[in-house]
């Protein structure tokens, strides 16, 4: 009776003081960081994302509400972002110098630590799916290029023909970047339509990502990742978003990570474990931590003077959301059991 007594009082105690019980579920949802501004962004253009945030939300909520399980729920969202040619992964992604996309994905289990990735693949159409299996049907953690491409079969994966993943706005992108630095422009790749009018994007900052962070009412945490990387890479570069604890990380009961940027960056931080570092052991925030590390990004410079850029979606162990951006915008959103959605673009937007 006592403990029952002790309880209540409790509750009574939280209700009063206005804490918030935590969400039976949440999942926050980002589709890359960049030079994203009002001024040049058009209302059909902002649209179509704003929709395709909002039909992430509708999918990942809806397998979290019926009780499925945080790595489904991450799974699908990327999915069907790798499906969305609005974005860097999958249709959609980006050219390497050769004229190829090159895709990679991580996803990690907050409840086990376990994780996967892939990198390079150029006919799996989904690399995020890729990345699971080598977590679950496989002894290793991370598998790259034909030998990945290989594993991918074996499981089964869809396969594709490689054009599957081109669009015209990356192709002239890629043609505009390798002007710049005085590159010879590949042949067009083979399957690929019949060449289209010039398009202007007003968020072409030539690199991005998709990724996705949920908590499910068992109160597992699962984060993914899945990008084509950066414009005109050569010599088979990859960035962070394969690297687990860079780009991607998730521990249950503390946070789960996915980061959008310039990888290298990000991957000299190991941006995703530190922020989970900073608030297991430093007692900071979701917001404190992501803050605190993306001004670190933002701090660094390369070889060319150049500094940091891109931007964090992170889920603490209750399923609180945060972001932070040190770019003009990053598409992002969020939602949690019984909540409103949130869907922003602009850095600015609250």
């Amino acid at each position: 009776m006592r403990a029952l007594l002790a309880l209540a009082l409790l509750a009574l105690a939280a209700c009063a003081t206005g804490a918030e019980p935590a969400p039976r579920w949440s999942i926050v949802v980002h589709g890359g960081a960049g030079v994203i501004e009002r001024a040049n962004l058009m209302p059909d253009v902002e649209a179509q994302y704003r929709a395709a945030m909002q039909r992430a939300l509708d999918t990942g909520g809806a397998i979290l509400e019926r009780g499925g399980s945080s790595l489904d729920a991450v799974e699908a969202v990327i999915q069907e972002m790798e499906d969305d040619p609005l974005f860097n992964a999958g249709r959609g992604a980006v050219f390497t110098a050769e004229g190829r996309n090159e895709l990679d994905a991580s996803i990690m289990d907050g409840r086990t630590r376990a994780a996967g990735a892939v990198a390079g693949l150029t006919r799996t159409r989904h690399p995020i799916s890729a990345a699971r299996a080598v977590m679950e049907d496989s002894p290793h953690v991370m598998l790259i290029g034909e030998g990945a491409e290989a594993f991918a079969r074996t499981q089964n994966l869809e396969q594709v023909d490689p054009s599957f993943f081109f669009t015209e706005r990356r192709w002239q992108q890629l043609e505009q970047n390798l002007q710049l630095n005085n590159l010879p422009i590949p042949q067009r790749p083979t399957g690929a339509p019949q060449r289209e009018a010039r398009a202007t994007w007003p968020d072409d900052h030539q690199f991005g990502t998709v990724g996705v962070v949920a908590l499910d009412t068992r109160g597992d945490i699962a984060a993914g990742t899945s990008t084509g990387g950066t414009t005109g890479k050569r010599w088979g570069r990859v960035g962070d978003a394969p690297i687990i604890g860079a780009g991607t990380y998730a521990q249950n009961n503390v946070c789960g990570v996915s980061a959008t940027g310039t990888g290298e960056f990000f991957i000299r931080i190991g941006v995703a474990r530190d922020i989970c570092a900073r608030m297991q052991f430093n007692g900071e925030s979701a917001q404190q931590a992501a803050d605190r590390v993306i001004a670190e990004v933002g701090a660094l410079t390369n070889a060319r003077g150049v500094a940091g850029d891109g931007g964090v979606i992170v889920l603490d162990g209750e399923g609180r959301p945060a972001w932070a951006m040190n770019t003009p915008g990053m598409y992002r959103a969020s939602l949690q059991a019984g909540g409103t959605p949130v869907v922003q673009i602009f850095a600015d937007e609250e």
